[in-house]
């Protein structure tokens, strides 16, 4: 593909390249992101496309597509479970069609890292990782060997085995290669992964973000990624951090800010003076949470501090060589002299940002820690006090609301970086030189996402003061704050559930929403690595922890400040401690796995043979009717409302990642086969059975379904009906009747972590369409990558604006007929008519949903190959 004479060589010492250059193609003001969008879009021949973007001046030409094609996949182990079932069921798909399974690989790259199913059952023990590791390994062994069918069955399908890390920190750390070189080709590392803070390495460079499950499999599978064309927000960053800050307050700001500004479906870039002087790691912090600002990425363009991290790393001087090289010679190397059209600019005053914590429900909810108390009680005005005294480790104590339940130092944000963990460890170290410690109702766990962190902490001497508060090593992987925190200490649970008790946990996480870290914790607060051990400390939020003393040395009161480490102390312990070789120690065996993973008993076959009677894996039924031709769009008439939501709905409400309670359809499906209550593990971990998930659909705890105002939780009532039942229930009670299914949502659908079985659960309950006031990118695309069509309200219009109530019948007229996407359509709800407006983007995903989902279209189109590959040989022969 060389339309505009664009191909060129290029010598890295004594190895040669081609490339597409784009320097001097690139108008001089394009974005860097887009930069590397331009490279790929030349690379893969899209003409058209690439002519939009030259005529870039800051504002995308409206309704224009762009067709990516990412450079390798990247998933992590609960929804890389179900992207494997699905594979393996295309392969038995592809064979009832006649067809070879063999034909059914990724054909890019595919990374799979598995540190999803730890959970932080034992704690505050010297054996806490070794016995979740072990219990992990039971639960799990199914999974484990599933995967390990896939690494030796699929070609180009690698798996980082439990143990190793979280899966953005191993990509930053090992795995991303920031400019690939294959074939003799060089381009940039275009990375697409399951999870949404797959953005974290964007602040290595690279452009990447999470994308759906469900679209993850149409990327490996060859499919482009279709997408608008986005506008580019700057944030123009300038100023020092002032002393007191860290690089968690600077991106909680920066959430509370871009939240603010509006940047869904926005591509975010960062420049300024300021950006060049961040380090890496607090680059990749501000970048992990791309997804709690909304943005599609957050990307910070490759500089020196991109090289030296790369050393640091211990990634070889061939590959800095290579990306020092091609991004000077592709424009792709930071110049803050450049000027740059982006659409929107946002200026932040790094020397404004303050201490802070997020909560008690939303990461953009940020409140200085000055006025941590005063918000937390304006959150609780309207509990009545409460004092129920538990016994603790055989001495008596007192719990309130408020009280700190979980204190977790735990995610892929705050674990990656030195600086704030090396501040908790000081801070450790101070507090219990004066005696300090944690309070006994607090749930202490430390699961940081590298074994790099354990390494330096032993080599600084921090260990032992964070194990004598409690922190000891829980696993290496993402736990308390994708809702795998474990039971609460017995006791504090008693007392919460009898008594109505609104505990809090505080973690260095990136979400706490409602229902997610713990079914028995009502407030959840982000914070740094340090404040976390403040707060266990102190064991409360109704405590002002810059002015009120967080304990008592003797007589003397010991106060926050007391005990914070400096910049300077902690600069000096990571030159000291923190070296290369810690990096490639860790990685040197990355995809071998210890002795449990080596003697997993790994099933055989180009098809995988499915067991009927496993609660873990079980072969989807979405292949079971396709046919070689695709059904088309058609109106959806006489559907009913399942669930009305109001705002912010996230896709932890819709489908949940955490504990399942036994009391819930799904928990009784399983204790009804035997499972007993301590194996019934999490959602997240039994994605690979569709019985399980779509009974766990709708069944967050904290779900607030306006068809049934004054129930929590999972719960509806059938239309003419007053009964209230589960949603599970409701849902297979319509499908006795055929009759269809819509949701009704405010504004932000689908908000939260790039999950798949939000919009596979409701595909498999029968919901064929959404209408929302507006929708979350990500979700909005797994919707139409499972034939669910997502509508958006006119603007101005609302459910209850229009008076729907959620009891009437629903009439979706204008599809049927109207060619691959009308632009919108009719909805008649029984005496009400308004007009929706259809959200197929692109004439790709109008594509998608004519064939019922991304996997119809993938499945027909190997089919089709096949077909052609056939008609091919009869010809020659």
């Amino acid at each position: 593909m060389n339309s505009f004479n664009t191909a060129a060589t290029l010598r890295v010492g004594d190895d040669s390249h081609r490339i597409h250059r784009i320097d001097e193609l690139a108008p001089a003001n394009l974005p860097y992101s887009l930069r590397i969008l331009l490279e790929n879009l030349l690379r893969h021949g899209h003409d058209d496309q690439v002519q939009a973007l030259l005529g870039w001046d800051g504002t995308p030409v409206p309704e224009t597509a762009v067709d990516l094609h990412p450079s390798r996949a990247f998933l992590h182990d609960t929804n890389g479970v179900p992207t494997l079932v699905d594979l393996a069921a295309m392969r038995d798909a592809i064979g009832g069609l006649g067809g070879d399974p063999d034909q059914v690989n990724p054909l890019i790259p595919s990374e799979l890292v598995i540190d999803h199913s730890v959970i932080a059952d034992v704690f505050g023990r010297p054996d806490a990782r070794d016995r979740n590791v072990e219990i992990e390994y039971g639960r799990n062994a199914e999974r484990y060997r599933f995967l390990r069918w896939g690494q030796q069955n699929l070609r180009d399908f690698a798996v980082v085995p439990p143990g190793t890390g979280i899966m953005h920190q191993v990509n930053i750390e090992y795995l991303a290669r920031v400019v690939m070189a294959e074939d003799g080709w060089a381009f940039p590392d275009v990375c697409l992964g399951t999870d949404s803070h797959t953005t974290m390495v964007n602040g290595l460079g690279v452009l990447g973000w999470g994308i759906g499950g469900i679209e993850a499999e149409a990327v490996m599978l060859g499919q482009s990624l279709s997408m608008l064309l986005p506008r580019v927000v700057g944030v123009r960053l300038h100023g020092r951090l002032p002393e007191g800050s860290t690089a968690t307050d600077l991106v909680l700001t920066i959430t509370e800010r871009l939240r603010r500004h509006g940047v869904v479906g926005k591509f975010v870039e960062f420049s300024g003076p300021g950006a060049a002087e961040i380090t890496l790691a607090d680059r990749a912090t501000i970048a992990n949470m791309s997804p709690e600002f909304g943005s599609t990425c957050a990307y910070f363009p490759i500089d020196d501090e991109t090289l030296r991290y790369l050393r640091f790393t211990g990634r070889s001087p061939q590959r800095v060589a290579l990306v020092e090289a091609y991004a000077k010679a592709q424009g792709l190397w930071h110049d803050p002299a450049r000027p740059v059209a982006y659409t929107e600019v946002v200026d932040l005053d790094l020397g404004s940002v303050v201490p802070s914590l997020a909560g008690p429900r939303r990461p953009q909810d940020r409140v200085a820690l000055t006025d941590a108390k005063r918000a937390f009680r304006e959150a609780t005005h309207d509990l009545a006090a409460a004092a129920v005294p538990v016994s603790l480790h055989g001495q008596e104590a007192v719990i309130e609301h408020g009280h700190v339940a979980i204190a977790a130092i735990t995610s892929c944000t705050n674990t990656s970086n030195p600086a704030v963990m090396v501040a908790a460890g000081l801070l450790a170290r101070n507090a219990v030189a004066l005696g300090l410690r944690s309070k006994p109702w607090v749930k202490t766990s430390l699961s940081p996402g590298s074994r790099v962190v354990t390494d330096y902490y032993d080599k600084a001497g921090l260990t032992e003061p964070l194990e004598a508060l409690g922190f000891h090593l829980a696993g290496y992987g993402c736990m308390t704050c994708i809702g795998a925190s474990g039971p609460l200490i017995p006791s504090v649970t008693e007392a919460v559930r009898e008594h109505d008790l609104s505990v809090v946990s505080v973690l260095s996480g990136n979400r706490n929403f409602d229902g997610r870290i713990n079914p028995d914790v009502r407030m959840n607060y982000l914070a740094s690595p340090p404040l976390v051990v403040a707060y266990a400390i102190a064991g409360t939020m109704d405590i002002d922890l810059t002015t009120e003393p967080l304990g008592f040395s003797g007589d003397r009161p010991v106060y926050l400040r007391d005990i914070w480490p400096s910049p300077r102390e902690v600069r000096e312990v990571i030159d000291a401690t923190v070296e290369p070789a810690m990096f490639t120690d860790a990685y040197a065996d990355v995809f071998t796995g210890d002795s449990r993973w080596q003697a997993l008993d790994t099933p055989a076959g180009a098809t995988f043979a499915w067991d009927d009677s496993s609660t873990y894996l079980r072969r989807p039924p979405y292949f079971d009717a396709v046919t070689t031709s695709p059904p088309g769009a058609a109106d959806i008439v006489r559907a009913r409302v399942l669930v009305k939501l109001g705002d912010s709905i996230t896709t932890d409400h819709i489908c949940p990642a955490g504990a399942i309670p036994a009391n819930t359809p799904a928990g009784r499906y399983l204790t009804g086969l035997g499972v007993g209550p301590f194996d019934i593990n999490t959602y997240a971990s039994r994605r690979g059975n569709h019985e399980i998930m779509m009974r766990g659909t709708f069944a967050n705890v904290r779900l607030r379904n306006q068809l049934v105002p004054d129930v929590e939780g999972g719960y509806t009532r059938l239309a003419g009906f007053d009964t209230i039942i589960p949603v599970y229930d409701a849902a297979m009670a319509y499908r006795q009747t055929e009759t269809p299914l819509i949701v009704l949502a405010g504004r932000d659908y689908g908000t939260g972590s790039s999950r798949d079985w939000a919009a596979k659960g409701p595909a498999l309950l029968g919901v064929r369409a959404v209408i929302a006031e507006s929708f979350e990118r990500i979700h909005r695309s797994n919707l139409i990558g499972m034939g669910i069509l997502p509508l958006q309200f006119q603007p101005g219009d609302t459910a209850a604006g229009l008076g729907l109530t959620g009891d009437e019948e629903y009439n979706i007229t204008g599809l049927t007929g109207a060619g691959p996407a009308p632009r919108s359509v009719t909805v008649t709800a029984g005496a009400i008519t308004f007009t929706a407006i259809v959200r197929l983007d692109t004439d790709r995903e109008a594509e998608y949903y004519r064939h019922g989902g991304i996997l119809p279209y993938v499945l027909r189109t190997l089919a089709l190959v096949r077909d052609a590959a056939a008609g091919s040989r009869r010809r020659s022969s």
